[in-house]
């Protein structure tokens, strides 16, 4: 009779212990896709409204640059806003005065954007068309 001794039955044992597991476990995974899930829907509520600021942007700069009166500027301004489809703030909420003998167009305003319950987002944009970024003086 040959009898071997390998030690069988604990090489056995051993190679049949629990592996260690690697990745990420079925919680884990909801909580990472309920955040991805709340930053992609804020994502796309943000989006829009930087877009519109974008447009404003553009739109002041088209006004400044049709110059003339005060009253022209702001009809150029809506003129741009309407083909723009801007609806956050018209030609009667822009701040143009004069800086260094310049005329210089500036605006400001609040966008609130609800999430959840009472829960809210405020989101303040302003701009201006001034080379230093600085508002000139609201004029009366």
């Amino acid at each position: 009779m040959i009898h071997s001794s390998r030690g069988g039955s604990k090489g056995n044992k051993m190679q049949s212990g629990l592996k260690q597991q690697h990745g990420i476990s079925l919680i884990g995974l909801i909580i990472v896709l309920a955040a991805l899930g709340f930053v992609g829907v804020l994502g796309m509520k943000i989006v829009p409204t930087y877009t519109e600021f974008r447009a404003i942007n553009n739109a002041i700069t088209t006004a400044k640059a049709s110059g003339g009166s005060v009253v022209e500027m702001q009809k150029s301004f809506d003129a741009s806003a309407t083909a723009s489809y801007i609806s956050s703030i018209s030609g009667r909420d822009l701040i143009i005065g004069k800086e260094n003998g310049e005329t210089e167009i500036s605006f400001a305003y609040e966008k609130k954007i609800p999430l959840v319950g009472p829960a809210s987002l405020l989101l303040e944009y302003e701009g201006t068309t001034a080379k230093a970024g600085a508002k000139p003086a609201k004029t009366e």
